[in-house]
């Protein structure tokens, strides 16, 4: 991660948290590399979420709170919407998530001191400073990414 402040504690700080919060989603888009589309939309039990709607869901999530929460991007999200959604190749999620990283790179080396120890209203969990909001989408892109390897896991066993 270039940072024009150079290598200042800042700036290894907003990049330890994208490292490991980019890395999950890495890992997450990874789990549907060769699927099809029935197997993209395969649910282990009717109550549990799809390998390609726990990818559309965690770039929603990243989009909202890294964009717009913590860097005040426009972002028109439709939460509930990435529970239905049904996807007919992962190259959809594969070319949103290389735009959204990018996106997300270019504004997150931008934030300063300030930035990350500011509250912010989040639209469903109140209060939070910048810190906040990057803890929570690690978290969140890591619980996801345990979802999607156990998914893909649990699919991989069906095919046999």
């Amino acid at each position: 991660m270039a940072d024009k402040r150079n290598d200042t504690p800042l700036a290894q700080e907003i990049a330890s948290f994208w490292r490991f919060i980019s890395s999950s989603i890495d890992r997450l888009v990874g789990c549907l590399e060769g699927l099809n589309e029935q197997e993209l939309n395969w649910r282990p039990l009717a109550t549990a979420n799809s390998l390609y709607v726990l990818a559309a869901h965690t770039l929603g999530n990243t989009e909202e709170n890294l964009l717009g929460v913590l860097c005040g991007q426009p972002v028109q999200r439709q939460r509930e919407a990435e529970f239905a959604d049904q996807g007919i190749s992962a190259e959809i999620i594969q070319a949103r998530w290389v735009q959204l990283r990018e996106r997300v790179l270019e504004n997150i080396v931008q934030l300063s001191a300030a930035d990350l120890d500011r509250e912010r209203k989040h639209p469903r969990r109140g209060r939070l400073t910048g810190r906040d909001v990057l803890i929570i989408v690690a978290r969140h892109t890591a619980e996801h990414l345990g979802q999607a390897e156990l998914t893909r896991d649990l699919l991989l066993a069906e095919r046999d």
